[in-house]
């Protein structure tokens, strides 16, 4: 059976959509994970990572794609994801490093200033 035109643009932009997500979320999941970790551990994370993001990209495109997952559909997000890593993964890992490293030294500089005001009320 064919599809209208509109509902294929419809699948391919979401598709399109669920590749940047996937990309995104594995590079938020790189940085998360550390290192120095032992290999069992890295494994059993790696497992668990991919069961959560292909139920998110799942639910993704059930809600707006009505979960109509065609071969094309995996290979338009493959290479989605591909070209993420290639183009937009060290940029955005770079920008996510800072960023969580802002937010670390604004939240150390906030629990000492809040430290710094008991003290000096309990003090007394």
């Amino acid at each position: 059976m064919l599809l209208p035109l509109n509902l294929q643009f419809n699948i391919i932009i979401f598709a399109i959509l669920a590749g940047i997500l996937t990309g995104f979320l594995f590079d938020f999941y790189r940085i998360i994970r550390g290192y120095g970790i032992p290999k069992l551990i890295i494994i059993i994370e790696d497992i668990l990572f991919w069961i959560f993001c292909s139920l998110v990209v799942f639910a993704f495109l059930l809600i707006f794609n009505y979960a109509f997952l065609g071969t094309y559909v995996y290979i338009i997000m493959g290479i989605v994801v591909l070209i993420h890593l290639k183009f937009i993964s060290p940029k955005f890992i770079k920008m996510e490093k800072k960023f969580i490293y802002l937010t670390y030294k604004s939240g150390r500089i906030t629990v000492k200033n809040l430290i710094y005001v008991l003290k000096s009320i309990f003090s007394k």
